[in-house]
């Protein structure tokens, strides 16, 4: 393994800090709360994914990744948002982050605006001002991935998402931070099949976690999700919703991928 790959986690981190910091130089959080003075209602995030009816598919949006380099740069946010809604996505993710993944706010701005669906910002949350950067561009919900946060870091941002009205899917891949994440009170868990320090990845992970995930607290499956067998194993497994990236990404019809595998999926129970 490289040392690249071994220490991802900690390099992308560093980096969204410094950026951070640019970021509030630019435009203070003062003026982002000045600017958000008009709000449009939020949709519920949690209750889509545990809606009946499943599988429940959070599709996502991302041109690149630390581990597959790129996919994608030759579709639109919102031709492919649109797609993905009708194509029966129960919510959308939209990785922002612009280094290692290509994105932008901007990207989950424009998803937001062309759906109905509620939309997940996937980032590198590590400072209370992407929440209120979240809250500003409408997002629903924000990803806050506990391998990257210490415990009071953690409370805190989940404290400033409920002021903010965001829901939070607190990503684990381990039962040390599973136990972390339920101690603050996550109602959101996702179970992410890729270790983001080495960029392995194995669906036994989710496996293993699921009977250890409370009942009451949403459960999701995050990464190598490939197939409609992958996804009625979670389901069968107490899963309730799948995040799915890469595999609808790489399709040359993402929103139709989408369909077909979810289509299968229900076709199998």
């Amino acid at each position: 393994m490289s040392e690249r790959a071994a220490d991802i986690l900690d390099q992308i981190v560093t980096r969204t800090r410094l950026k951070v910091a640019e970021r509030q130089m630019r435009l203070p959080l003062e003026k982002i709360l000045a600017q958000s003075q008009t709000r449009r209602p939020r949709r519920p995030f949690g209750a889509a994914l545990a809606a009946e009816g499943g599988p429940q598919v959070i599709a996502e949006f991302k041109r690149r990744s630390p581990s597959r380099g790129l996919i994608r740069e030759d579709l639109q946010v919102v031709h492919v948002a649109h797609a993905y809604q009708q194509g029966g996505a129960a919510a959308l993710s939209v990785l922002t982050e612009p280094e290692w993944f290509g994105g932008s706010i901007e990207d989950l701005r424009q998803a937001r605006a062309a759906t109905r669906v509620p939309v997940l910002r996937k980032d590198f949350i590590v400072d209370a001002y992407q929440i209120w950067e979240s809250w500003q561009a409408e997002a629903d919900a924000i990803l806050l991935i506990v391998a990257a946060l210490s415990d009071n870091q953690l409370a805190r941002l989940m404290q400033t998402a409920a002021q903010a009205n965001l829901e939070v899917l607190v990503e684990v891949h381990d039962e040390d931070e599973l136990t972390r994440a339920l101690a603050v009170g996550a109602s959101i868990v996702g179970v992410n099949n890729r270790d983001l320090r080495t960029l392995h990845v194995d669906l036994a992970t989710s496996l293993k976690l699921a009977p250890r995930i409370p009942d009451g607290v949403v459960s999701v499956a995050e990464s190598g999700i490939r197939s409609a067998e992958d996804v009625r194993r979670l389901s069968d497994a107490g899963f309730d919703a799948f995040l799915i990236g890469e595999q609808l990404m790489s399709a040359p019809n993402p929103g139709q991928a989408l369909s077909e595998l979810i289509g299968a999926a229900r076709g199998g129970h």
